[in-house]
């Protein structure tokens, strides 16, 4: 009788996952070459068993957008942290694209994607991805941007006297410094995915709405029925994909990623992972990732670096006109930009219209400011005490990630029914819908944060008999601080992106309301009317920037002073 020793055991269990999945995404992938008219034909419905077919889609956009917002990522917020000339377009950018609806993506590329493949249900599959990547790669970007203005001095003062060229400082320093981090805001971006997957599959082109096959379909059409069992199964199906994914993919990479945390002493307790140990003891696997390995060995041979003193003069960058001259272009282009858009809602709106944008963003920035700051008093000292235990950590973090998924949407229903029973102020008691799926940026920007502290840190601090509020001042808060900044921040833009829907709900023919920039601009996209929309999204957009800028860059800078001084 043949024995299977235990290297070939794992790589039997492991060829037989790989192969699995890579069948699921050959199942899933086979519909979108289809042609468009097949989605007319075939249409969503509520049968419980095509909601496995349905959830599989759905994942693979999630995945796709995942990717593609992870390889923005890396390109967009390294060339904004190590370029000040790129940093003063990106980061402002940032900003403003965290704010801008999804739906206002998806008004503008639909038709650029649908004209890629006329007449394919891939276009408008690709349409559907951007729109998951719109609500996914400003978290991940922001994280990774944080991270790198954030590298210990001694560090950089190292890969500095080696004359590290700007691909080896990425591969050796940078991009490994910044991954325990963003494997936490990827697990945060793909949950926050879920919040826009119903707004990304049902899709609207003219008088045309095209209905992909997906959970946030199945939950849409769910809701126009009223149907609270197809709304349950939907919520069941979430969850055991949540599971799947949790254990297949990130507690793998979070288990991978924790040998990057930078420290002096090694870690008591580290992140595990069954899948991990799995293709940890396979053979397979390697041979896999040779020629993931190879291209990076090659690109490592490839690149001589610098010497140290051409590296000093490159890090000076340009001189003070050089600098002059830039800033004097963006500016340029910025008062260009505004100019076009008040020219444009001018020529169809009046001042007053314009006052009343304002007033109505003055008390939904009331209900960002409030909603954060509760936000943060619930969810630092969880994310915490979270962090600083990775068993527990195991433990809740598919729960955190499944709260985080769990769509808004499928809340309005009961808060309607509430407020129209006990009568209640929409104005206040539809304000924490805004924040349902934009909180847990800071819980998982803290929980990353905490479990960063380094050890060395935490073991002196035991030592000494640092307790209480001293703990808390001198050893946990300044650890996550950081990390706080860039969840808060995303929190914040968030939530001003979910007041488009959740400052106006309804269900059945119950519609509620509450006054805000959310819904002014919600209302105008219902009515067709685009000079408010524009005018909604601008006023926004000025709002966001000037929030960004006077509260939290100051803060980012203060974060990164304090880890310099370090």
């Amino acid at each position: 009788m043949l024995r299977l020793t235990a290297p070939n055991r794992a790589d039997a269990i492991a060829f037989v996952l790989l192969a699995g999945l890579a069948m699921l995404v050959v199942r899933g992938a086979e519909g979108m070459a289809e042609p468009l008219s097949r989605l007319r034909v075939e249409a969503v419905t509520l049968d419980p068993a095509m909601l496995p077919y349905y959830a599989l889609r759905t994942t693979l956009r999630m995945f796709a957008a995942l990717f593609a917002s992870l390889a923005f990522t890396l390109v967009v917020a390294t060339l904004a942290a190590r370029s000040k000339r790129a940093g003063q377009i990106i980061v402002p950018a940032l900003d403003i694209l965290q704010s801008v609806p999804i739906l206002g993506f998806l008004t503008f590329t639909v038709t650029f994607f649908m004209g890629l493949f006329p007449g394919r249900i891939l276009g408008v599959e690709l349409a559907a991805v951007f729109a998951i990547f719109t609500s996914q790669a400003w978290n991940m970007a922001f994280s990774f941007y944080q991270s790198l203005r954030s590298v210990p001095s001694d560090l950089d003062e190292v890969s500095r006297g080696f004359g590290l060229s700007p691909v080896r400082r990425f591969l050796r320093l940078d991009l490994p410094f910044a991954t325990p981090a963003l494997v936490w805001n990827m697990m945060m971006s793909m949950s926050g995915g879920w919040f826009f997957v119903v707004a990304s599959e049902a899709i609207t082109v003219g008088n045309t709405t095209v209905t992909l096959p997906g959970i946030g379909s199945w939950l849409a059409l769910a809701i126009a029925r009223e149907d609270f069992v197809a709304i349950g199964w939907a919520v069941g199906a979430m969850a055991v994909v949540i599971v799947l994914y949790d254990q297949l993919v990130f507690r793998p990479v979070v288990a991978w990623a924790d040998r990057f945390r930078f420290e002096q002493t090694a870690s008591t307790e580290r992140p595990r992972s069954w899948a991990f140990d799995l293709f940890r003891r396979t053979r397979l696997l390697p041979l896999l990732l040779v020629p993931f390995t190879a291209a990076g060995r090659l690109l490592l041979t490839l690149d001589r670096g610098r010497p140290a003193g051409l590296a000093a003069k490159a890090d000076r960058g340009p001189g003070t006109l050089g600098n002059a001259l830039w800033s004097l272009a963006v500016a340029a282009a910025l008062a260009w930009a505004a100019w076009t858009i008040v020219g444009y809602v001018s020529r169809h709106l009046t001042p007053g219209d314009a006052v009343t944008a304002f007033g109505l963003a003055g008390l939904t920035m009331l209900r960002v400011i409030v909603l954060i700051a509760l936000a943060s008093l619930v969810w630092v000292p969880i994310g915490v005490w979270i962090g600083l235990r990775p068993k527990w950590a195991e433990r809740l973090q598919p729960i955190a990630q499944f709260l985080a998924a769990f769509p808004a949407n499928v809340l309005f229903p009961f808060a309607v029914i509430a407020i129209v029973h006990w009568k209640l102020s929409p104005g206040i008691w539809l304000s924490p819908l805004m924040i349902l799926g934009t909180q847990w940026y800071i819980l998982f920007n803290v929980i990353a944060g905490a479990s960063a502290i380094p050890t060395d840190l935490r073991e002196a601090a035991g030592m000494f008999g640092v307790k209480g509020w001293q703990w808390w001042r001198q050893v946990a808060l300044p650890g996550v601080f950081p990390y706080y900044v860039t969840g808060a921040l995303t929190a914040s833009g968030g939530s001003w992106n979910a007041s488009i829907v959740a400052e106006a709900v309804s269900w059945g023919n119950a519609r509620l309301e509450a006054a805000g920039l959310g819904s002014y601009i919600a209302k105008a996209t219902a009515a067709g009317d685009y000079p408010r929309v524009a005018l909604g999204i601008a006023v926004m957009s000025i709002f966001v920037i000037a929030f960004n800028r006077l509260l939290w860059r100051p803060l980012y800078a203060f974060a990164e002073r304090r880890l310099r001084l370090a």
